[in-house]
């Protein structure tokens, strides 16, 4: 049987007149909705497990509670929280204590600010740079051309250790902030806790990627050209 890849980017429904949205809706040719049923009913019964099932809950209760003003029909998106407050919010409803932060040594300030937050909301914060252990470069090939500066002593990122030293902590929940490309995989990938993301790093556009999407049809038009 041949699998429809799913490209939802590229639907050209109206949202709220789209399958996923409306059991009235409609799918486009490549709806998952409509053609990975099967895959859809097994993740579903994954989120219905002991150890998902609460973190599912929590999280979609999260959702809704970040808009105010629900009850009023017709209803209009009125958001009023920011990202920050959600973390806070969410570990709470989980039950959490002990909050771990990876963060890029570009952002020390920042995770400083975070764990000030963190632990006026009664949490105990565990916090670690991404340059710990000040291990060099050199140790994973890296060649002095490609070092940030060339013919000096570099210390590599690692957020292999920064996951490992989280786990060791036994964290509750970790929070990455603006860890590079890459080495946010790699934390996410051995990070025994559930993690979120409250920073992606853009080093160009204050750490908001987001604004490189809002502009292809002017500033960042060039992306939209292999090879930019």
């Amino acid at each position: 049987m041949e699998i429809v890849k799913s490209e939802c980017a590229k639907c050209g429904i109206k949202i709220k007149d789209r399958i996923c949205r409306s059991p009235e809706g409609q799918g486009a040719a490549f709806c998952p909705t409509l053609h990975q049923k099967k895959i859809i009913e097994k993740a579903n019964e994954e989120s219905l497990k002991s150890d998902i099932l609460k973190f599912a809950h929590e999280a979609s209760v999260q959702e809704a509670e970040c808009y105010i003003n629900r009850d009023v029909k017709p209803y209009v998106l009125h958001p009023t929280k920011p990202r920050v407050q959600e973390v806070c919010e969410f570990a709470q409803k989980m039950g959490y204590r002990k909050l771990g932060i990876a963060f890029c040594s570009g952002l020390r300030n920042e995770a400083l600010s975070l764990t000030q937050i963190l632990e006026a909301q009664g949490f105990e914060v565990v916090s670690i740079i991404c340059k710990a252990g000040r291990t060099p470069k050199e140790h994973i090939g890296i060649k002095d051309e490609e070092k940030i500066h060339f013919g000096e002593f570099e210390p590599m990122c690692s957020p292999i250790a920064q996951a490992m030293i989280l786990n060791e902590e036994k964290t509750d929940f970790n929070i990455l902030l603006g860890l590079c490309v890459g080495h946010d995989s790699l934390f996410l990938k051995y990070s025994k806790a559930y993690c979120t993301v409250l920073v992606a790093k853009d080093r160009v556009l204050s750490h908001n990627p987001c604004a490189a999407l809002y502009t292809t049809g002017s500033y960042y038009a060039r992306m939209l050209r292999k090879g930019f």
